[in-house]
């Protein structure tokens, strides 16, 4: 039953497995955040991203029973780098909780006039209910439903802004109007002030920040280890890979055009502001899109975006729920409170600490919204607190010659490095250590890289100083007598049935053994198995994985944006239109990926099912 409410009995296949990192991953920074970067710099804004398909294979090889990366850091390192890390990663989801519900709040409060206070609380409240009910499971088909919603309503946004909506209706039209709005509010560090161009200054030290906190959130949210734990061994990989490509879709279509509609729209009546220009307060708290929802399609764009947002804030409220619950159940009660702790036990621990870690991310955004800490800033501080300990983590899962001292050294000097460049640029920039400052471009920039680099150098030098061999058997055996014991248990129930009840099941079996769902599934066990005994097998995935992650990531982040950026080109009317018309395809392909994609590779399931419904009414079976 624990295995199940977890990890999904680690069966999820690749396009589900897609969905749910789409949904996970659009998160309130992804729609408001985004938006809000291209209102303020323009086109460049959004255009970054970041693959995990390298780990996900690399836990099947090396540590495929675990159901926490953090149990792979206790079994290689001890109890002190398993605080250590736990710290990390607790602390990565309290900001991660905390900026999906200030970011919620926030829009919520402003297209409905509701009390800020009680939308932080109202929003997690039902994501608890379904996720204390279904598990991990659920929240996959919860994520699938909110992913085929988000869709339509991206293409709606996408279709009215540019081909429908009477205020702009083509990307000709809108490329007009940010050239008009290029001349009154010009853009401070891009090429000619322009709102069409890659060279921003301002969008890169930003595409930056978002390299190291994005890191940050993936590596060391267990959100992210959860879907690698519950996919198939055999497909995890290309689940990843396909992921990370599907997900970009959401910045880039969504939050291109609701952001660039903000600024074509910003002196038009319809715009809510009207006649200002939009604050600091309300850029920065995320309002961009809602606003430009507002103005395009009046009430029923600000309730379709507050359901794209609601869907959002619920499909990762619910995976961070359930990944707090696995790492305070299996890395806390069961590694240190009751390590012999029953299934049972373990599941209703999960359900308390699911309600637990439900009330405190609703606290804490109540106190960060009660000291004026908003969403930007959040998101601009985030990836400094927890960078030191993103080489350490990824090292622990794929490089045997990581020490304890390099892990626990890196992750702590990094930490401590990133709060002092982040603290003492914002003193000698800004003559001032207040909430403005601090959350200024240049000191995050700092303090995050400082973070991650330190991390790294810190991590690989005292690790090379003094190198421990490893053997990968000793995380590949995580669990593995829990998983024999139990199935032990199992068979010996199963011995002691009644003689009535073992001719029942022989009938069945005879009936069932040779039914497509059954062959099926057993095939799927047999691959499975056989990675999980035979990690060799995944060698080739692994490659596949850091061939792909790296030319992707290489491409998106450096080869198309870079050139663009060094050139100073600012766009054409043409070239713009073809940019529009390859954020349309690429959402279309998203929406294949993440939609499409699921039911394809159900539809032998059904085509199963279906057989064998009519093959028990054909036995006689009531």
């Amino acid at each position: 039953m624990s295995e199940e409410f977890n990890t999904a009995s680690r069966s999820v296949r690749p396009g589900l497995i897609a969905s749910g990192i789409v949904s996970a991953w659009t998160w309130a920074a992804t729609l408001l955040q985004s938006s809000t970067v291209a209102y303020q710099y323009g086109i460049a804004g959004p255009f970054w991203i970041l693959l995990f398909s390298v780990l996900a294979c690399k836990v099947k090889q090396n540590a495929p029973r675990c159901h926490t990366y953090l149990e792979i850091i206790y079994a290689r390192y001890g109890a002190v780098a398993h605080w250590v890390f736990i710290f990390f990663a607790l602390l990565t989801n309290v900001l991660v909780g905390s900026q999906l519900l200030l970011g919620g709040s926030a829009v919520v409060t402003s297209l409905t006039g509701m009390n800020v206070y009680a939308a932080i609380f109202l929003i997690p409240l039902g994501v608890c209910v379904y996720v204390v009910l279904g598990g991990l499971r659920a929240t996959f088909l919860c994520d699938y439903s909110h992913t085929l919603i988000l869709m339509v309503i991206i293409l709606y946004f996408m279709f009215s802004t540019y081909s429908t909506n009477p205020l702009i209706g083509s990307p000709s039209a809108m490329y007009e109007l940010l050239k008009e709005a290029t001349v009154k509010r010009p853009v401070a560090g891009n090429q000619g002030g322009s709102y069409v161009t890659m060279k921003s200054n301002y969008a890169l030290v930003f595409g930056v920040i978002q390299l190291c906190s994005g890191s940050g959130t993936v590596f060391l949210d267990q959100a992210y280890w959860q879907r690698a734990i519950a996919s198939r061994p055999t497909t995890a990989v290309r689940a990843y890979i396909l992921g990370g490509l599907a997900w970009f879709a959401i910045p880039f279509g969504f939050a291109t055009t609701l952001g660039l509609a903000a600024v074509a729209l910003t002196d038009n009546p319809s715009f809510p502001t009207y006649p200002n220009v939009m604050s600091q307060a309300e850029v920065t708290a995320g309002l961009a899109s809602p606003f430009a929802a507002a103005a395009l399609l009046g009430k029923g764009g600000a309730v379709a975006l507050l359901i794209v947002l609601f869907m959002a804030v619920t499909s990762c409220a619910s995976a961070e729920l359930i990944a707090v619950s696995s790492v305070l159940t299996f890395d806390i009660y069961k590694t240190y409170v009751k390590p012999r702790a029953t299934p049972a036990q373990l599941i209703f621990i999960s359900h308390v600490m699911i309600c637990v870690f439900g009330l405190t991310m609703a606290i804490f955004a109540c106190i960060w919204n009660a000291i004026g800490i908003n969403l930007g800033w959040l998101f601009l501080v985030m990836g400094l607190l927890i960078g030191g300990a993103v080489f350490p983590a990824a090292f622990a899962i794929t490089w045997r010659g990581q020490t304890r001292a390099g892990a626990i050294a890196g992750a702590t000097t990094g930490l401590f490095a990133g709060l002092i460049s982040w603290l003492v640029t914002a003193k000698l920039y800004y003559g001032a250590l207040t909430v403005s400052t601090t959350g200024m471009e240049y000191p995050t920039l700092a303090g995050n890289l400082a973070a991650i680099i330190t991390g790294l150098i810190v991590s690989v030098a005292v690790s090379l100083s003094r190198p421990i061999p490893f053997d990968w058997e000793t995380t590949r055996s995580i669990n593995a007598l829990s998983t024999s014991t139990s199935t032990i248990q199992d068979a010996s129930t199963n011995q002691h049935l009644p003689n009535m009840q073992d001719k029942e099941k022989e009938r069945q079996e005879s009936n069932h053994g040779n039914l497509p769902t059954i062959r099926d599934e057993e095939k799927q066990m047999q691959e499975d198995e056989a990675g999980l005994e035979e990690p060799s097998k995944l060698k080739s995935a692994f490659k596949v994985a850091v061939i792909a992650s790296v030319s992707l990531t290489f491409i998106m982040d450096f080869l198309i944006p870079i050139p663009m950026f060094l050139s100073h080109y600012i766009f054409s009317r043409g070239f713009f239109t073809a940019w529009v018309v390859i954020s349309f395809i690429w959402v279309f392909c998203s929406a294949a990926i993440s939609i499409v994609l699921p039911i394809v590779e159900a539809l032998g399931f059904f085509r199963g099912l279906v057989e064998d419904i009519r093959r028990g009414k054909k036995g006689g079976y009531r």
